[in-house]
């Protein structure tokens, strides 16, 4: 049984689907009451926004240092320990913070700021580590475009392309899926 688990936790492709459902469950059981409370203004939006992008990458974070310290455990590991995890933590720990999505959606202008800085350090931190983690640093960006916009129809637009991007996302990561292989395997690096 531990070494079926210790499978799934080291199964990269996995890890993208599973954190994107993960994301949208947790932004519909969030979304509900906060759109009941205040109607679906921009604090709301971009609440939901930065919640379910950030559920991605704590998940995809958490996961990552899990992964790593399995395939350390095993001997198998490719790389450095003090290396490989503090990339980890310096993903889930910020990504996490986003699940203060509420106080976001309640307009606290001190928590917008930190969210702006938080969705500017995920994407720029995505970026540094390579371009091939583009297409995960575009919602960081949007979201971050989204509080800077001043007029509802760009909002809408930022919305639909975050909309977009995630659902091109989740496609991605079901072919990733089904195609069994690594993620160097399947991106061609």
């Amino acid at each position: 049984m531990l070494e079926r688990i210790l499978e799934l936790v080291l199964d990269e492709s996995k890890w993208l689907a599973g954190a994107m459902l993960a994301a949208l469950g947790s932004v519909v059981f969030w979304l509900r009451p906060a759109v009941r409370a205040r109607g679906w203004e921009g604090p709301v939006i971009l609440g939901a926004m930065n919640r379910f992008y950030g559920c991605v990458l704590g998940v995809m974070g958490t996961g990552h240092c899990l992964a790593v310290a399995a395939a350390g455990a095993r001997g198998t590991l490719q790389g450095s320990v003090l290396l490989l995890q503090p990339l980890g933590l310096a993903l889930a720990v910020p990504a996490w913070l986003f699940h203060g999505a509420a106080r976001l959606a309640a307009g606290e202008e001190r928590w917008r700021r930190r969210v702006a800085a938080l969705d500017l350090w995920l994407g720029a931190f995505l970026l540094a580590l390579g371009p091939h983690n583009l297409p995960l640093a575009v919602p960081a960006f949007l979201a971050l475009a989204h509080q800077l916009h001043g007029r509802r129809a760009v909002g809408w637009t930022i919305v639909a392309a975050t909309i977009a991007v995630q659902a091109a996302l989740f496609a991605g990561s079901l072919v990733f899926l089904a195609s069994g292989r690594t993620f160097e395997e399947f991106s061609g690096m």
